[in-house]
């Protein structure tokens, strides 16, 4: 019997790639650079199937373009903004993400970013490696530390959840603000604040954890970014088009904001040059779930939704 065909628009972990070699025709990647949407379109052509990834935009003209043989669309990655969803379902396309396997090692970058903006280690590490570093000197890169401040947290989902989880090791006060208040369970000590006003005063260093799309780009903008403290720290892990590029530099130019760390960026992997002027600022290059465990187990999940549809049952990772 024929196996269905699967397109898979980029380079995937090998384990990954395997499976989906096993249990279908698979249309690989070997170049790894993100498809065109005319080249998904064309590459996609008798599929039942694609597996996409969050550099392709899968709008609605291109969802409008796809064969009638795609019966689902699986993205690796829990954001889906990418993908035209009401249009897909509109055409009786399933879409399905990879929700909860990458929390923990999203998390991880949102305080390894916390940590490394603080304590000022890109400046340290560039001196460093510049040959200039002169020694050990009592006033050499004071930081701020870390331990014991209130860490606000927008958009208290698993990554959010998994965030303060581990911030309270550092013996930080979480303040969160969400769409409504969690219950007890998950919301543990943290405190729910209802509205940006009262939220914003009480971050000493706020780490961005909400989705992207319409409702909340540029949330952080020059108004809410100078309700924060002096000197406060922000950290986005979540979707670069969460913050207001030239508001949030002119802030770390001021000292309204006295350091950040971010792994995304707004219109990405293009960066605003602003920030590559700036030494209080620690750029990434996306890795928020950049593991291989974390990595192998997206896979997975995507392949899980689209088993689940071919084989006529409802995934469990569908989002439309």
């Amino acid at each position: 019997m024929d196996r269905p065909t699967l397109l898979i628009t980029r380079r995937v972990p090998p384990a990954v790639e395997a499976r989906a070699v096993r249990d279908y025709d698979a249309r690989l990647n070997p170049e790894d650079a993100p498809r065109t949407a005319a080249d998904i379109v064309r590459l996609a052509q008798g599929a039942a199937a694609i597996l996409c990834c969050p550099a392709e935009q899968l709008d609605a003209e291109t969802i409008a373009a796809l064969p009638d043989t795609v019966r689902v669309i699986a993205t690796f990655s829990v954001g889906y903004d990418h993908v035209a969803v009401d249009a897909a379902t509109a055409r009786g396309i399933v879409v399905c993400n990879t929700p909860g396997v990458l929390s923990v090692a999203t998390a991880e970058t949102a305080m390894l970013l916390l940590l490394a903006a603080a304590r000022r280690a890109g400046e340290g590490e560039r001196l460093t490696r510049s040959g200039q570093w002169q020694g050990w000197a009592p006033t050499q890169l004071l930081g701020i530390q870390v331990s014991g401040k209130r860490l606000g947290i927008f958009g208290m989902g698993r990554i959010g959840r998994e965030v303060a989880r581990m911030a309270r090791a550092f013996d930080m006060q979480v303040h969160y603000r969400d769409q409504a208040r969690l219950p007890a369970e998950l919301e543990q000590d943290a405190v729910y604040h209802a509205a940006d006003e009262s939220f914003l005063p009480q971050c000493d260093m706020l780490s961005l954890h909400a989705p992207g799309g319409d409702p909340t780009r540029h949330w952080l903008d020059a108004r809410r970014i100078a309700l924060l403290p002096q000197g406060a720290v922000v950290v986005n892990a979540a979707r670069g088009s969460l913050v207001d590029d030239a508001a949030l530099i002119a802030a770390l130019r001021s000292g309204q904001v006295s350091c950040a760390g971010l792994d995304v960026y707004d219109g990405e992997p293009a960066i605003n040059p602003g920030y590559l002027q700036l030494q209080n600022v620690v750029l990434l290059p996306h890795l928020g779930s950049a593991t291989l465990e974390t990595r192998n187990a997206m896979g997975f999940l995507a392949l899980d939704g689209i088993d689940a549809v071919l084989a006529g049952s409802a995934p469990a990772n569908a989002v439309s």
